[in-house]
């Protein structure tokens, strides 16, 4: 029997506007998983926008997780484990509730919560952590819903010159993926048991970047009702010009790896059939071959990213925070301590060598360059080549979001600086993603287990705790909880979490104004 809002009384099958679906019940949760959002994006649909997936007549087994993009498992960033499954059919999402959600009166929802994960838009998916959200729900009482999207250049190069009348192309189609999500949210969510006017949008690393960034793509608008950005590339988004230059670069790439002699990468109806023809396991090693010579040829920038394409992009992000044009909504936005720490080895993507800082150097002014130095001594030595180029890719750009976007609605800044001993010893200290650990509590990996072999595991999930509270309160109201004071201009109040949360006014100011001076562009 169907109860209210299309709910199977033992609560675990809910009518969608597709059909209904079997979730299961886990420990007090109820869990949705590999529910398709959009159709699968494959054959004469890929590289196209998302479009709207087709029902189903019976009720859906929704209790696993659907299959991850196409990616590498040994490129440049670790990718999914190599026995899950991968396919283009990959547009799916995850709700996981309350036990008991589903059903909820009009008007009694519960504050939604949609995570986009990180993995510079080349790996990753929404099951890395199978568990990841539970405890977010039991603990707060908010929904959580995860999804996947297209990556690599299936999802995030421009191959519109290439694009003809038997091959269209489109663009951002992994930024227009989330926003197929989060319309499915808009429209389902209620049945569920959430609020459709209270779904929050986060994300970390380029999840964050895609938070930025959907914030200024005008179609998202009512869509999400705020914002948390950690550890934004904020200003990793880039002119067509660009885009086109890496397209053309991955077309000589994906030829030589089909052993495609005849093909002449300016043959554009050749190149479109190439792309469309591809194995998706050759496209993932393409994109792999391109992202790892793009540090060195073009150094500060990032190869996978979303396009300024001037209608579904129209400008900047942070041209759209400065000018008041991004979505007015409350935003929480920040970093941690030591962003460029972590980009060693295989993942060595930031400006830390000598050339590339040499190249970052030779597009300032050259009067700026001593007082950068002076934030950044012995420079590029490696510790503060890790700090100058986490700081350019993370720390300022996120700064410039926050300050822009205060002049227009309210805005909480953080810092992550709480670290667990053996973090501490490997010179890694707070670096870029730990804050994940603490804030999905994912003490269970391996991961998780070897950074607090060593101690610090107690305050690590306190940090961890608190933030999820933070993140749960504003979540549910519009704001963080009130030991947490709003960013502006003049003060610049910033919650530092620790071992002991404490807020400072302006941290790092000396730097900050040498930033400014040092790229007054961003």
């Amino acid at each position: 029997m169907l109860v209210g809002g299309g709910v199977r009384a033992d609560g675990l099958v809910v009518e969608t506007d597709l059909g209904a679906a079997r979730g299961v019940r886990e420990r007090g949760i109820l869990a949705w998983r590999g529910i398709p959002y959009a159709a699968p994006p494959v054959g004469p649909r890929r590289f196209l926008a998302p479009m709207p997936a087709e029902g189903w007549g019976d009720v859906r087994d929704a209790s696993a997780f659907g299959p991850v993009a196409p990616q590498n498992r040994h490129g440049q960033f670790i990718g999914a484990a190599s026995h899950l499954p991968r396919s283009e059919d990959c547009l799916s999402l995850n709700v996981i509730t309350p036990d008991g959600a589903a059903g909820r009166p009009s008007g009694g929802g519960l504050p939604v919560m949609v995570f986009v994960h990180g993995g510079a838009y080349s790996v990753g998916s929404s099951r890395e952590y199978p568990r990841q959200g539970e405890r977010l729900v039991r603990r707060h009482g908010v929904i959580y819903v995860s999804l996947n999207y297209r990556l690599g250049a299936l999802g995030w190069l421009d191959f519109r010159a290439y694009a003809g009348p038997r091959h269209p192309f489109d663009v951002n189609l992994g930024l227009r993926d989330q926003v197929a999500a989060l319309e499915w949210v808009r429209r389902n969510i209620a049945a569920f048991g959430g609020d459709p006017d209270r779904v929050t949008l986060f994300g970390e690393s380029a999840g964050a970047n895609s938070v930025t960034t959907l914030m200024a793509v005008p179609s998202t608008e009512g869509l999400f009702a705020r914002a948390i950005a950690q550890s934004s590339p904020a200003n990793a988004v880039y002119l067509p010009e660009m885009a086109a230059k890496w397209a053309g670069e991955y077309v000589a790439i994906l030829s030589r790896l089909v052993d495609d002699d005849d093909l002449e990468s300016e043959g554009a109806e050749d190149a479109a059939a190439m792309l469309r023809a591809a194995d998706p396991s050759v496209l993932a090693r393409a994109t792999t071959e391109l992202t790892v010579r793009t540090p060195d040829e073009n150094p500060g920038t990032i190869s996978l990213a979303p396009v300024i394409d001037g209608d579904f992009l129209p400008v900047r992000p942070l041209d759209a925070f400065r000018d008041g044009t991004a979505h007015r909504i409350p935003l929480v936005i920040g970093t941690n301590d030591r962003e460029g720490s972590l980009f060693e080895g295989r993942i060595d993507i930031l400006p830390t060598t000598k050339p590339r800082i040499r190249a970052i150097f030779a597009n300032t002014r050259k009067k700026s360059r001593k007082a950068i130095k002076r934030q950044y001594p012995d420079l590029p030595e490696r510790r503060p080549a890790a700090d100058f180029g986490g700081d350019f890719t993370f720390w300022f750009p996120s700064i410039k979001a926050g300050e822009r976007h205060s002049r227009y609605a309210p805005t909480w800044f953080y810092r992550f600086d709480a670290a667990p001993r053996t973090a501490r010893l490997l010179g890694l200290d707070a670096t870029h993603g730990l804050e994940l650990f603490a804030l999905f509590e994912k003490f269970d990996t391996p991961v998780g287990t070897a950074l607090t072999l060593l101690g610090g595991r107690r305050m690590f999930r306190s940090a961890g705790r608190r933030m999820q509270a933070h993140w749960a309160a504003f979540a549910a109201s519009g704001a963080p909880l009130e030991s947490w004071p709003r960013y502006d201009e003049r003060m610049r109040r910033t919650l530092v979490f620790d071992a002991a949360d404490r807020v400072e006014a302006d941290p790092r100011r000396e730097k900050r104004l040498a930033w400014q001076e040092f790229v007054p562009h961003v």
